[in-house]
């Protein structure tokens, strides 16, 4: 269930660094984080995709109120729901690298999967 991890943070600060995570996730494509939080973001930015695709106002306005930049809004709807319009899910990829030196902590990059042509 998306939002049961609790990542060691208090709510608020939890979905803030979430919500900023996602909008910069759609903004680059490509972030590096550890597995958990990228595990939480998968989940909320394919939620964000799915919305998009609909293309309507309502639905324009349920992405502005999660993601924080209207700029990256734009993108969204103009450049990336498009591509999965035909695909349902899976619009995420997590790829892990290792442990990180400083306190071993599973690292991965998650980034946005390109569509197959058909």
């Amino acid at each position: 269930m998306p939002g049961s991890r609790k990542l060691g943070r208090a709510s608020d600060h939890r979905k803030s660094m979430l919500r900023g995570m996602v909008t910069y996730l759609l903004e680059k494509g490509r972030i590096e984080t550890t597995v958990t939080r990228a595990k939480e973001v998968r989940s909320m930015a394919e939620k964000m995709i799915t919305i998009a695709k609909d293309g309507s106002l309502h639905s324009r306005r349920q992405v502005l109120a999660y993601v924080t930049k209207e700029s990256v809004v734009n993108k969204l709807f103009t450049e990336i729901a498009p591509k999965y319009k035909d695909v349902n899910g899976g619009y995420c990829r997590i790829i892990k690298t290792g442990t990180r030196r400083g306190d071993a902590s599973e690292m991965c990059i998650i980034e946005l999967v390109e569509p197959e042509a058909k």
